[in-house]
């Protein structure tokens, strides 16, 4: 079993947002498997499917993205799944627009939900995914940055990038991390 975890915010305000890419990330791949997301037993929402026999729980914390790691902790816990089986995706401002990473490991990077996620598990040593979003922001302005949506002129490779995402998601449960780096890196 895997779990697929896609970082961002509740709330409508939030929704199209760069920071709420791991739910659009997650959304897309629930629509696959023809799944709906419920109330988890934890701070978050979940939708169970299979992907070629293998079965995938999709995972949204509900209680903000700098608190994703008690989220996090708690879906594995319930779902009695180890941390290498785990994929976390999320945004990225260090990779542009349209660019996706895999790896298995690392240090936040600057992420406040990934930083989180480190505390609660104890590890940096859990797969994740880091979908671009690029960093054309102005000194001071991250936060806004982050929280703001994409660009019109934007969209559309956006949206190839969510659909990548989706595809090495996938290729994860099927694969494992370093066959799936192999494919989509």
């Amino acid at each position: 079993m895997s779990i697929i975890v896609g970082l961002g915010n509740v709330g409508r305000e939030y929704t199209g947002t760069r920071h709420n890419i791991g739910f659009e990330v997650v959304e897309l791949i629930a629509k696959t498997l023809s799944v709906e997301f419920e109330a988890g037993s934890g701070p978050y929402v979940q939708a169970e499917g299979r992907h070629k026999g293998r079965k995938v729980v999709l995972i949204k914390p509900t209680n903000y993205m700098n608190r994703s790691g008690t989220a996090v902790k708690k879906a594995m816990a319930n779902f009695k799944t180890d941390k290498k089986d785990c994929l976390v995706v999320y945004d990225d401002l260090n990779l542009p627009v349209g660019i996706t990473r895999m790896k298995g490991k690392g240090s936040d990077g600057g992420h406040n939900g990934i930083a989180d996620i480190n505390e609660k598990l104890g590890t940096m040593e859990y797969p994740r995914l880091r979908v671009g979003i690029g960093n054309n922001y102005a000194r001071g302005r991250q936060v806004d940055y982050v929280l703001a949506p994409f660009e019109e002129s934007e969209r559309e490779e956006v949206d190839l990038s969510v659909q990548k995402a989706h595809d090495a998601a996938l290729a994860f449960v099927n694969l494992g991390i370093e066959r799936a780096m192999n494919f989509f890196n």
